[in-house]
Order: C-alpha cells, then structure tokens, then sequence
C-alpha cells in the first residue's frame, strides 16, 4: 500500500462516531463517543456552547474498555454499562453527572450490581426508581429478569425459566412484565407475560416468527410490538395482554418496518427499512400517519440501531437516534416530532470530511440483484472507484441473520480507495428482506447461503471485474462465509481476510460460552442430531482444499467464537503450505472495539488484499 492510501484509511479509521443512549426531561442527551479509541459517555447540554444545537459537552467516562448507558428517570443519575477487555461480561454501576469534573474510571463510579464471573445486562430503566437487567449468575446459563429498586437494593426475580432474555418492559403499574424470549424455530421469538409468580405465554413458541420489542400502552391493557407473525415483512401490531391477539397497526407488504413508542403512549417514530436504507416517520400510537421526518440535508443512509436504539424524551416531544450512511461514520440526530424534522446535534460527517484530502469524495454504493442457479436473487450493495483496478472484494456481514445497509464503512471506502470494486451483499439467511429470505440457510440450507458467493462471483464479468481477482471478507458469520468460500469454492478467490470467523461449526458449537449454545443451534444446527451435516458444512473438513493466502483477525477475550477458532483454521492452511498471516489482540472480544487495535490489524489486512489482488 502507497503512502497516500495509507495516509487515508488511517484518516478513515481514525473518524470519530456519535451514538445516542437516552434523553432526560432537561434536554440532555447521554451519548457516547469514541473520540479516545473506544467509546465513552459524554452530556450533550443544551444551551450556549460548542455542539451544533448550541450546547455544550461533558465527557463523562473513561474506561478502558466500551460504554453505554441510561438516565433514571426522575433523577440525575445514570446507570452505567461496561465490560473487561470485550468478555461481554456487562457489570452495572451508578453515576452522577454533576459530580464529574473529569472523565471517571472505575474507580469513579458507584458499583450497583457486580460479579466479573457473569453477565447483568441492562434491561430497562423504570419511572419509579427501579431499574430490570438479565443476568445469568444463577447458573451461567439461564438468564433470569431482576428488577432492583435502586433506593432500598431489594430485588425481585420476574422470570428464572430458562434460556435467554432478550427486550422486556415493565408494566405502568409495575405489577407485570412482557418479555421476549427465543423460540423453538430458528430467529423465533416469543412474548410472556410475568405478574403474580406466573408465566403466560402470550404467542406460541413454535410459531415461526419474531416478536420484538414490546412497549406497554399507558393503559396496561395492551403493548405495541414489531412482528412478522403471519407475514413475511416485519409490522407494528397492537398486542392485548388479556387474550394475545394482534391487531395491525403499521405494515408495508415489501419492506420491514418497526417503531418506538413515546413514553406518554401516544406516538410512535416508524422506520421503514428499504434495501437498506430508512425511512422515518411519526404516527399516532394507533397507527395513523402523522408526517413523514425530514432529515438534514445530504443524509442518506439508515438508523444506526445497532449503535443505540432511538429514545424519546420524557414529555413525547422529540427523540434522539444514531445515523450512519457511506458519507457518515455516526452522529446524533434529534427529531421534532411536531414539525417533523431533524437536527444534526453531534456529528462525525462533518469531522471527518475535514480531514479528507481534497476532492476526494466517499462512494456510495448501487443496488444490485445478482441471480442464483436455483432462481434466488441476492440483493447486493456495490461500491465503485473512480477508476476501477478490475479487481473485487466481497464483504459478507455476520449473524448469520444480520443486514448490510447503507452506513459508513472505512474498510468499504479504504478498499475503493485502492481501486477494488467492493460488493456487500445480503446473502439468504439476512434480515431485512423478509422471513422467507432469512429462513433460507436455517440447518440444513446452510450450504445454499455460501452458494450465493459463488454466484456473486458468477456475477463479477457483467460489472466488468476480472474473476481472478477476488477475494472475500467477513467477520463472526461473514469470516465463517470467508473460511467456507476458500475451502468449498478454491477455484474461485484469490485471497480471505476471516475476522472472528467460525472455522467449525461443531467446535464452535462445543468451546462457546455455555448461555449462547442453545441459542445458536437452533440455527446451525444441534449436536446431538446434527453432528454429521455441522462436519460437513465446517470449513475444517474441507480445509485440506484451501489454496488462497488468508489473513486473520482475533480477540483473545472473545466469548462467542472462542480463539481456538481462529488457531485450528491457522494452523490447519499453514499445514498444507499457503500463506497465513495472524493477529490476535488480548485486549479485545468478538471484533475489534479499540480504535488502537482496527490502526494496526486493518491497514496489515489492506495491504495483504492488495498484493493478493495485484496483476500478475
């Protein structure tokens, strides 16, 4: 790699981003922002000062590893959330704003609930002075629903019935709760009720759908939720406690679309996925449409929720989000949900096209649908340089039942930037587009999702793009995509970068943490039953095949593909006498959350692309 591209994907990877955790009464809103290398909170204060509403910055944290956190209601407090070197191991703490002169550690925070041998995940924040986390130090396994009131420390257990908690909500009332928890099918979900030492299985748990995210109407009797219960897109449906029944509110035939009640229940934000791309929008809490959200000008891209979700201020007048799109790494925005409109409150954009050698403008992608043998079509973003080298990298998200969208990536731009075409594709098995797309590499269909990279690369002539000249890359899933596309596929790449990648689906399935085993066969596969298709479909039964140079990237830490992974795979292509190159970061988990870490192993990464994918 030249100087000068260099230079640029450490600008790139160097580019701060925003996210938006809550918002108080006050109009303060808890951020994070990862301007020290991994991200910390910061108070976005209203009023004269230095960010774009006018108002000033407060940084609050400094820990070594990644934060997030809530207000409590009502209070000046906030409840903290944070890990040892990215185990995921969340322990809870207490903060007071006021009192920080200077960014805290640990040492500056108030230990709320704590044990380093087990996960307290923060669940909810409630009105009355209580907060609801999950945690799994019953047994290391099963997650059980506390809720703590945070005056006397006395606690209550909601649910100890097994396996893992995913969103909950507490009843106006406090008397009940709706809990979300994994179905028998694979990316299943189902709602209980909990109140009265008794749990109600509000939806069937055999019943192929997911149920998302239940916010209670003020009126206790009924709670929205996203599902895609009987449809194949995703809508927002009205839930009645009493009887289970779904009653649809908001749904678009072609699109996903989800939504965030206001906490006085009478609107809801509405977000509409389209090929990867949001569309906002405020309706009353019944579904009528109010206006469509008018973002600033030159946003287009997407709700960044897997950086926070957006929160409505106390009052129901406004709310903040996290966006990302090709040309910005991640700010905060703030609706009016009165006007409709939104406001820039912090932002990376505008940072980091300061920093951006003149003329150089970030590329956003097209849209394509590459065709498949048996009829499918993979819808694909595709990034283009200016001038084009020939030569292709193919970048397959995780999950598997994840989604590439279109927000910021510096590994997308810095790749473009060294003339490789760059596709990012939602191979079957993505959310996104529909429950029968992501349902299409459950178990036994495993084989058909790396099948798609095959097409992919079928697809790389009509873009004009020599076939000799590819190469894959992916991270957790999308390294498993990367290790099986160079063992089942050799003939076809020229080069893998497998970031946190499965190398075998039974050793993973056998060496991750004890609370995530269930969870995952339910996709992959069982053990027990399974065992002969999960050898099969590991990429270490075919790793004798591999004839790419392959590069790799892991976190010593990691509890969800453990770093036995990456060594077996290693250890297994530098037998057969190809090229490996490794690096493993003690300080760092399931990816890379350092800044530090992403300048070092990512420009290594570029570079090795770069020679692989050179003319011969």
């Amino acid at each position: 790699m030249d100087s000068t591209h260099s230079t640029l994907l450490h600008r790139l990877l160097d580019a701060t981003t925003w996210r938006a955790f809550d918002l108080d009464v006050e109009g303060r809103i808890l951020a994070g922002h990862d301007d020290s290398g991994t991200v910390q909170l910061v108070e976005l204060r209203p009023g004269s000062g230095q960010h774009a509403d006018g108002g000033t910055r407060a940084p609050l944290t400094a820990l070594p590893g990644a934060v997030h956190g809530r207000y409590l209601i009502g209070s000046r407090r906030i409840v903290v959330s944070h890990d040892a070197g990215g185990n995921e191991r969340a322990q809870l703490s207490l903060l007071d704003p006021d009192s920080v002169d200077e960014p805290v550690g640990e040492d500056g925070l108030t230990p709320l609930v704590h044990d380093p041998a087990y996960i307290h995940a923060l669940v909810d924040v409630l009105a009355d002075g209580r907060i609801a986390y999950a945690t799994n130090r019953r047994n290391g396994v099963d997650f059980d629903l506390v809720v703590r009131d945070l005056d006397d420390g006395t606690e209550a257990v909601l649910y100890d019935g097994g396996g893992m908690v995913g969103a909950a909500a507490v009843a106006p009332d406090g008397t009940r709760a709706l809990m979300t928890r994994p179905g028998r099918p694979a990316l299943s979900s189902q709602v209980l009720l909990l109140g009265g030492g008794t749990v109600t299985e509000l939806t069937d748990a055999d019943e192929h759908a997911r149920h998302l995210d239940p916010q209670w109407l003020p009126d206790g009797d009924a709670a929205i939720v996203t599902t895609d219960s009987g449809r194949d897109h995703l809508g927002v449906a009205r839930l009645d406690v009493a009887t289970g029944k779904l009653t649809w509110l908001v749904t678009d035939d072609a699109h996903d679309v989800t939504a965030r009640l206001s906490p006085d229940g009478r609107s809801m934000l509405v977000v509409t996925d389209d090929d990867g791309a949001s569309r906002l929008a405020v309706h009353d809490a019944d579904g009528t449409f109010r206006r469509e959200v008018t973002l600033p000008a030159g946003y287009l891209g997407g709700v960044a929720d897997f950086l926070a979700v957006p929160r409505w201020s106390p009052d129901g007048t406004g709310l903040a989000l996290s966006w990302s799109d090709p040309a910005t790494p991640a700010d905060v925005l703030l609706i009016d949900a009165a006007r409709g409109r939104a406001a820039t409150i912090a932002t990376s954009r505008d940072q980091l096209a300061a920093t951006l050698p003149p003329g150089l403008d970030l590329v956003g992608p097209t849209s394509h649908g590459v065709p498949t043998p048996d009829g499918e079509t993979v819808p694909c973003f595709v990034y283009t340089p200016a001038h084009p080298s020939g030569s292709s990298v193919v970048i397959v998200h995780g999950g598997p039942e994840g989604q590439s969208v279109r927000s910021f990536s510096a590994i997308v731009q810095a790749l473009v930037g060294e003339g490789h075409t760059v596709l990012v594709p939602n191979v079957r098995g993505s959310v996104g587009y529909g429950k029968r797309w992501y349902s299409l590499d459950d178990v036994e269909l495993r084989l058909d999702s790396v099948a798609d990279l095959a097409a992919l690369h079928a697809y790389l002539p009509r873009l004009g793009l020599d076939p000799a000249r590819a190469a894959l890359w992916g991270g957790s899933y999308g390294g498993y995509m990367v290790l099986a596309g160079l063992a089942f596929q050799p003939e076809l790449w020229a080069a893998g970068v497998d970031i946190v990648g499965i190398s075998s689906l039974v050793t993973f399935l056998e060496n991750t943490s004890p609370y995530r085993r269930a969870h995952r066969e339910r996709e992959y596969g069982s053990l027990e039953r399974d065992r002969e298709f999960l050898e099969r479909a590991s990429p270490l039964h075919r790793i004798g095949e591999v004839r790419a140079p392959l590069f790799v990237i892991h976190g010593a830490n990691d509890p969800r593909v453990p770093l036995s992974e990456a060594e077996q795979v290693a250890a297994a292509v530098r037998a057969n006498g190809v090229e490996v190159e490794m690096v493993v970061y003690d300080d760092e988990g399931h990816g890379l959350a350092k800044r530090v870490n992403r300048l070092d192993a990512y420009p290594r990464a570029v570079a090795f692309l770069g020679r692989a994918l050179a003319r011969s």
